[in-house]
């Protein structure tokens, strides 16, 4: 009976292997260059190694088989693309828009928001969200970035003295204490014993998220996956669905309380930004992106879940993709001696001009720190890479990919391609000039996306990398203790360290 079930089962995967690899969808994607493979389980034993050795196998293969190839496993294909000419037929595409089954594992912590959503509904959100980001809601926003910056600058000059950080915890404190108050208009500094239980939480997704990115096919720790794995997240899910759904509820009691007054006109920046004004006896709150999807709902059929989707999306992308990028821009600044100095200069001079502080103005005036900041991003785009489901066929390079072919757009690889940047891996701000980006392949340079489903935010973290950076060059020199050329990567939802990454901060004696 045994025999038989066996004999039955591989007959039926004999006959779907070659329905899918010699069907006109496999006959297409087998004419594009692959590195070897094995009969049924193609590269999948590719991936058994660890995150460290995926990256590097990632860049190997992408640079041997440029600019094109293709990886499959089974009955799954992942195309790999990083000419701009190809990113832009899928980037600028509005049928190509919908973002690969890969993402199916995010979907446990915010559902389908913005990042994982497809079709009307990402067309709807994406319409609502729009606003939030608006110049004068920025605006009511930089001083939330600045106030953390200066939290961020206070507790190194409290050490007293040389202070050597880790950085990314470091970091990510106050890019998450940021976003929680511009998202949801709560400070986690407020919120006693549960804060770090909230910010626990974040960082303990965040780890699982990691983990089963690294590791889609180690079937021995599938089980583990399965049970530890999956009651470790519903405990932390229950934390930070929770918190949401809270604040969610108590910021819509506040807006009944004083009549919805502070739903109107929430773009007009004339409106008073002081948060002691009492309506009714009620003190009014600061400003969040929460208050535009609530006067959103009053609007539209956007329910608490849907509120809570974006609000969890905007704490996932808002603080650990900022945090990454403000990291990788320091250790470069620290480097740079020279590059470091001419920032410090500009900033000083900004601040003198402003009576010693940072304004949105001010901020806007640090024109050779955002070159710095953007040539960060070329070569470390903390999203280094964008999974997208093909809708129809589309010629790439000369190979037709069928529809439904899962694209890999590596932005890594294309933002050092030095047919398009020369001396790629040189750290040159100047790059981004505005006379030396005229020529400049517009689809090159993707640290934010493109298209229609471009980073709705990228406005919004330039700033708080300004915001974050210069009062931290103004008041320290910054030293490398592990340099980036030691500093190995490894494969994960962003960008991301293999290991703890450590600065050495100075401080400015001025008289």
């Amino acid at each position: 009976m045994f025999i038989n079930i066996l004999l039955l089962f591989i007959f039926i995967l004999s006959i779907y292997y070659y329905y899918v690899h010699y069907g006109r969808k496999g006959r297409l994607l087998h004419l594009l260059p692959e590195p070897p493979s094995v009969p049924i389980f193609g590269h999948t034993f590719l991936v058994q190694v660890s995150a460290v050795e995926q990256w590097k196998l990632l860049c190997t293969l992408c640079d041997k088989y440029y600019p094109i190839m293709k990886l499959w496993g089974l009955h799954y294909f992942i195309v790999s693309i990083r000419h701009p000419d190809d990113l832009e037929k899928i980037l600028s595409s509005t049928k190509h828009i919908d973002k690969s089954r890969l993402y199916n594992l995010l979907h446990p912590w915010f559902g389908t928001g913005l990042l994982t959503s497809t079709g009307v509904k990402w067309q709807t959100r994406r319409k609502i969200l729009t606003p939030a980001f608006h110049f004068n809601i920025l605006n009511k926003f930089v001083d939330i970035l600045i106030k953390e910056s200066d939290c961020m600058t206070k507790s190194l000059n409290d050490v007293g003295g040389t202070v050597v950080k880790d950085l990314l915890p470091f970091i990510s404190e106050y890019t998450l204490n940021a976003i929680c108050e511009t998202a949801m208009g709560v400070s986690l500094q407020n919120l006693g014993e549960f804060q770090q239980q909230y910010r626990n939480a974040i960082h303990e997704i965040i780890e699982l998220l990691v983990y089963r990115v690294a590791r889609p096919y180690l079937y021995n720790d599938l089980l583990f996956s399965l049970l530890s794995q999956g009651r470790k997240q519903k405990k932390i899910l229950k934390i930070l669905h929770g918190f949401t759904e809270k604040v969610i509820a108590e910021r819509k009691l506040y807006h009944d309380r004083t009549g919805n007054r502070f739903l109107k006109n929430l773009e007009d920046d004339k409106e008073t930004e002081t948060e002691d004004v009492e309506v009714f006896g009620i003190k009014k709150k600061r400003l969040a992106m929460l208050d535009l999807l609530i006067a959103a709902s009053q609007e539209s059929s956007l329910t608490d879940l849907d509120i809570r989707e974006e609000v969890d999306t905007f704490m996932f992308e808002g603080h650990d993709t900022t945090a990454m990028g403000i990291m990788f821009a320091l250790l470069l600044l620290a480097e740079h001696k020279d590059i470091q100095e001419r920032v410090r200069v500009e900033v000083n001079t900004v601040m003198q001009e402003n009576g010693g502080k940072l304004t949105m103005k001010s901020l806007q005036n640090l024109s050779y720190l955002d070159r710095c900041l953007r040539e960060a991003l070329r070569l470390y785009p903390s999203v280094f890479l964008i999974f997208r489901d093909t809708a129809e066929d589309v010629k790439l390079h000369s190979y037709v990919v069928p529809a439904g072919t899962i694209i890999h757009l590596n932005i890594y690889g294309v933002h050092r391609d030095p047919n398009f940047w020369p001396n790629p891996e040189v750290f040159d701000p100047d790059r981004f000039l505005p006379e030396k980006m005229l020529n400049r392949h517009p689809y090159s340079y993707l640290p934010f996306s493109a298209g229609p489903r471009n980073c709705i935010g990228q406005r919004f973290g330039l700033l708080e990398m300004k915001a974050m950076i210069a009062p931290l060059v103004h008041n320290f020199y910054l030293e490398p203790v592990e340099y980036l050329k030691d500093i190995q990567l490894k494969l994960d939802v962003i960008l991301r360290p293999s290991h703890p990454v450590h600065m050495r901060f100075i401080p400015i004696t001025r008289k």
